[in-house]
């Protein structure tokens, strides 16, 4: 049966290459949607599904955000593109919602910036905190989420990464050990295997980090500091409730436990949650990125110190590393910040995952997944007939890359789960025939069966 699958949609895929190259199906050409493509063959949607992504794979077609499928207007073997890639719900990025133009507002944004009486001096080295303008910009971002925040306590950097590297750098030393959910961040597994730390594995519920687990770490290993990421963590998607907030910042306080504050999703949230830096301000360090709220394109994020001194001290290891966050990029989000796109962008954004999560639902609904309907990911627990590695291997297989929980691990035998992001897929479309792909080959326990053994 998997075999006369596996021809029925390769069938379709030699077929539509022949009708190209003869000059049958024009080049450019839109492809009737896939249920209609199922209907006429009279094959199941899956079978169409695998036809695409076999056919986007050999460079056949590409698929156009909010208009569909087409022809390429070259093939593989002729002058022109290269074959496309799988679909990717493996990168962990917002969507670019049809209610957003970055074609538009980019070049008006810059060409806004550049424009202004002292525009060209974004063009120019900077200090290392960040311009004042846009500490002061960043400042009035964040106050909405950290009462009292003051520009002197904000750096900006050239990412989340960066300063997440640069915080760890400043707070902790070669063999020093910091303690992480029992998942967490491969970006912050990353730092410790750079920096030579050791991450101490904190257990987790379905609310994110345990307090009692965090104060048995405290005791047992002493760590210098705390990662956390405290809304719809990452890969989890839990968020932390007030109360266990401020249970961790009581803890953290009494065993000299510094607090690293990831926090890129709070502003896809529409409910407000306070957060370690305003709760716990003289020993957390928040740090803010664009990334997941707009784009990572701008390559910006701020850091929350605990003080202006600390901020300095931050910037002094920034000097030594990245210099400087983007000055042209920079001012652009501070202006993007003073005439509101910033917050439009993330409002759209938000609207975009509620959708692309209600198709996900749909899909997996027979799936057990945790997910926040406000994020752009999932987190998917798997049946007992399949290991995380291995499905995400046929997953590859079948034409959708996804995580295994191996990649957020700091334990040796994390459970069998996946993370998958919604926000990578160009389209809605796309989205909907990758998560197909994943329901099919969930809903197949001989092939699970046949990886365990």
């Amino acid at each position: 049966m998997i075999e006369a699958a596996r021809m029925k949609y390769l069938g379709i895929v030699e077929a539509l290459e022949a009708d190209i190259r003869s000059g049958r199906v024009a080049r450019g050409e839109r492809l009737p949607p896939q249920r209609a493509i199922a209907e006429a063959l009279d094959v199941d949607l899956t079978t169409v599904t695998r036809a695409f992504n076999e056919a986007r794979r050999r460079g056949l077609v590409q698929a156009q955000a909010g208009r569909g499928t087409f022809i390429n207007e070259t093939l593989e073997g002729e002058v022109g593109e290269a074959a496309h890639p799988l679909i990717d719900l493996s990168m962990n990025i917002p969507s670019q919602p049809s209610a957003v133009d970055f074609r538009k507002i980019f070049p008006q944004g810059i060409g806004g910036v550049l424009g202004s009486p002292r525009g060209l001096l974004n063009l120019h080295y900077q200090e290392s905190t960040g311009a004042e303008p846009d500490r002061q910009a960043a400042a009035s971002w964040l106050a909405p989420r950290i009462e009292g925040v003051t520009p002197d306590r904000i750096v900006v950097t050239g990412g989340a990464q960066s300063a997440l590297f640069a915080v760890c750098d400043l707070l902790l030393n070669r063999g020093d050990t910091v303690a992480a959910g029992a998942l967490t961040y491969p970006g912050m597994k990353a730092v410790a295997i750079q920096k030579g730390l050791e991450i101490a594995a904190v257990d987790m519920d379905d609310k994110g980090i345990v307090p009692d687990a965090f104060e048995k770490v405290c005791r047992d290993r002493a760590p210098k500091a705390l990662y956390v990421i405290p809304s719809i963590d990452n890969p989890t998607t839990a968020t932390l409730p007030e109360d266990r907030r401020r249970a961790l910042a009581t803890i953290a306080r009494k065993h000299g436990v510094a607090i690293v504050e990831d926090d890129p999703y709070a502003p896809l949230r529409p409910e407000r949650l306070v957060s370690f830096a305003e709760m716990a301000s003289d020993i957390t360090w928040h740090i803010a990125t664009l990334s997941k709220c707009a784009t990572p394109a701008l390559r910006v994020a701020y850091v929350v110190a605990p003080s202006g001194t600390k901020a300095l001290l931050l910037a002094g290891v920034l000097r030594a590393t990245i210099l400087m966050a983007p000055p042209l990029m920079s001012a652009l989000a501070s202006r993007w910040i003073a005439d509101g796109v910033l917050d439009e962008i993330a409002k759209s954004i938000r609207a975009e995952n509620v959708e692309r999560q209600k198709i996900a639902a749909l899909i997996l609904g027979g799936v057990g997944f945790a997910t926040d309907p406000h994020g752009h990911h999932l987190w998917m627990r798997l049946p007992s007939y399949w290991r995380a590695s291995d499905f995400a291997e046929h997953a590859d297989r079948a034409g959708v890359s996804i995580v295994p929980s191996s990649a957020f691990a700091t334990v040796a035998h994390p459970i069998e789960a996946v993370r998958i992001s919604l926000g990578v897929a160009p389209d809605r479309g796309d989205l909907e025939d990758g998560l197909t792909q994943l329901a099919n080959l969930i809903s197949q326990p001989s092939l699970g069966a046949r990886a365990v053994v």
